[in-house]
């Protein structure tokens, strides 16, 4: 844990001192404390980089715990909030707020974000739990993919209907943390630090979800109010990451299973690992994104799909290693 959070801390620093114009951590700092004479560096790195630092830091954390809340109170290791839907209802039901509905403000989408996370974490399981197989790992994450799409279809499909309407959503979309506005993360905030509180007060009612229905019932786990809470949970934690730094997928696949190698599968461990693994995840793919294609840049979530993909693979062929 302890070279965990330095490494957090070199990825903070880098996404502080790296993009088109490099600033060394000594300026940075002195931007950060007001005793820096450069007038330009302070205001990249305060207006600039700051913000997009700190919701780098909290999306992070929030897909990366959604995502090991999903794999584990689904029991299934391939579960993440992109794959069963609900990043991408999220992102549909801000599209209808911006350009339908005409909502520019952050408290005014915001509510629309979780919304739609949370309409789309209760479909996915309801047509998961329908069939004759019950809600099994396979059903939900076949669910989860198929609303997926159809989600992301009608949204690309607004979106090209109507650039002008959506041309704020288009970086928003791709999921780049340029130019966002530090009043979105200011507004979230104390949602989001509520739910990776209660996040971490799940954690032993999970470890006995995993050891079946029967057993956890017999240890004293109050199951349906487990699944209530760990929803309501995962709605907040990936609506409002989407809110901030849109649909960013693989962040909650990959780091959950990297904290499960490292710490087991004691879900305590794995939720404390995840909230510093998956923002150095997101702040790493961040200053890639920044240095690849310079003057441009790649958005953050582009690089984590890029990364994601051979990764997902890999577990579907290894599943053994990481199964719940």
């Amino acid at each position: 844990m302890l070279a965990a959070l330095a490494v957090l801390l070199l990825a903070l620093v880098a996404s502080m001192a790296i993009g088109s114009r490099a600033i060394a951590p000594a300026d940075v700092l002195g931007a950060l404390l007001g005793t820096n004479p450069d007038p330009v560096e302070a205001t990249v790195v305060l207006d600039g980089r700051l913000p997009r630092t700190a919701i780098a830091l909290a999306a992070g954390a929030a897909l990366g715990v959604a995502g090991a809340l999903i794999q584990a109170l689904t029991r299934n290791p391939l579960a993440d909030p992109g794959i069963l839907g609900v990043n991408a209802g999220a992102a549909f039901a801000v599209a209808i707020a911006v350009g339908v509905l005409g909502v520019t403000s952050v408290w005014g989408y915001l509510w629309f974000a979780f919304g739609g996370a949370f309409a789309a974490a209760v479909l996915v399981y309801a047509v998961g739990s329908s069939l004759r197989t019950g809600a099994r790992p396979v059903t939900l994450t076949l669910a989860g993919v198929a609303l997926g799409a159809v989600l992301s279809g009608i949204t690309s499909a607004m979106v090209l209907a109507d650039p002008a309407s959506f041309q704020a959503m288009r970086a928003w979309e791709s999921g780049s943390l340029a130019g966002r506005d530090a009043t979105a993360l200011t507004a979230l905030a104390p949602f989001l630090v509520a739910a990776l509180v209660l996040a971490l007060a799940l954690a032993p009612s999970l470890n006995a979800v995993a050891l079946g229905e029967d057993l956890a019932r017999a240890l004293g786990a109050r199951l349906p109010l487990v699944r209530v809470l760990s929803v309501l949970v995962i709605t907040v934690l990936a609506g409002g990451a989407t809110a901030i730094a849109g649909p960013i997928a693989f962040i909650g696949l990959m780091v959950p299973h990297v904290a499960r190698w490292i710490a087991g599968p004691d879900q305590r461990w794995i939720m404390a690992y995840t909230m510093v693994l998956a923002p150095i995840l997101l702040l790493s793919a961040d200053v890639v994104g920044r240095v690849v294609l310079l003057p441009g840049e790649l958005p953050a979530g582009i690089v984590t799909a890029v990364l994601g993909a051979p990764v997902l693979i890999a577990l579907v062929r290894r599943r053994g290693v990481s199964g719940l």
